[in-house]
């Protein structure tokens, strides 16, 4: 049996401080990584041409050709639209797992390994309730410089695009499902994300350096630490659904009929190593992102604010 802390079930989960916590994590997290997040939207999203030709030839280039055509604020293309998304995002999701596995101690107090992968499980999909339209604005935002470079290059008309424009079109055209598209691959990824994440994050977690408050919990660097390997391994197990979520998000085109056709059209046009693309940049995102978010949801800023005393998490 693995288990993550010893002892017995702390009193009472305070959901409020989390969900500052987890608010605060995630802004600060996705501002430090987002242009990041960028690269590795166009590269996935990027179609080979008949002889083999692409916009993209790597993360520098995509880096090189975007700062050059957008400047560099291009890079933060869609950011408002995550950011203000990512603070009930991250709320959810680390606040989730948190009161599951709290929810999840066994009579010895602990936290066996098959609760703590079903705790990050439910904490995943409860999450794609703010992911899914978070994801499908963002990849729409983060496309349109890409189209409009394409457009630019070939003479055509360049047509702006804004997140509200873009959530009034979608409204508009498909209803309140419309900003669920591609639900169905952001709720695999996010669910199997969360299995691993989370336990491996607690098992490297625990065998860190304590504090010498006499808390228990980990030094924050070893908090980033765990964050950081946990994330870049879970990251690079899901880089395929990944890729297929974020082709069916930014098909405009509708050339996509769903996740198998889309896995078919994947195989069939290109090769099994399209699914890890954007995998190196994915990993160099996920891995700062949930290192960061991690650290700064375990300091406890929430409760700094609230006047509470910080609990060790189970």
């Amino acid at each position: 049996m693995i288990t993550f802390v010893d002892q017995k079930k702390p009193a009472p989960f305070n959901v409020l401080p989390k969900i500052i916590n987890g608010g605060i994590a995630g802004i600060i997290g996705v501002t430090c990584v987002y242009p990041l997040d960028m690269v590795k939207t166009r590269l996935q999203s990027q179609q080979i041409g008949p002889n083999g030709e692409r916009m993209y030839t790597s993360i520098a280039d995509c880096f090189r050709k975007t700062i050059a055509s957008e400047g560099f604020f291009g890079m933060y293309r869609g950011s408002a639209v995550n950011i203000l998304l990512i603070t009930p995002e991250k709320a959810i999701k680390l606040t989730a797992n948190d009161y599951f596995r709290y929810q999840l101690v066994n009579e010895e107090g602990v936290v066996t390994l098959p609760r703590a992968a079903l705790a990050g499980g439910l904490a995943g999909m409860f999450q794609i309730v703010v992911t899914t339209p978070m994801e499908l604005l963002k990849i729409q935002m983060q496309d349109a410089g890409r189209v409009a470079a394409a457009d630019r290059a070939a003479g055509r008309e360049v047509k702006q695009r804004t997140a509200m424009g873009l959530t009034k079109q979608l409204l508009r055209e498909r209803g309140i499902l419309g900003l669920y598209k591609g639900i169905g691959a952001t709720g695999v990824r996010d669910i199997t994300f969360s299995v691993v994440y989370f336990p491996l994050m607690a098992i490297i977690n625990d065998k860190g350096p304590r504090k010498t408050d006499g808390s228990g919990e980990a030094v924050f660097y070893w908090s980033m630490l765990a964050g950081l390997l946990a994330g870049m391994t879970a990251a690079f197990l899901v880089t395929p659904m990944d890729v297929i979520k974020t082709r069916l998000q930014a098909d405009s085109e509708r050339r996509f009929n769903g996740i198998l056709d889309c896995v078919g059209q994947i195989l069939k046009n290109e090769s099994v190593t399209a699914f890890f693309k954007g995998g190196l940049c994915r990993m160099m995102v996920v891995a700062p992102l949930f290192g960061i978010a991690q650290m700064f949801y375990f300091l406890g800023v929430g409760e700094m604010i609230l006047g509470i005393e910080k609990k060790k998490s189970v």
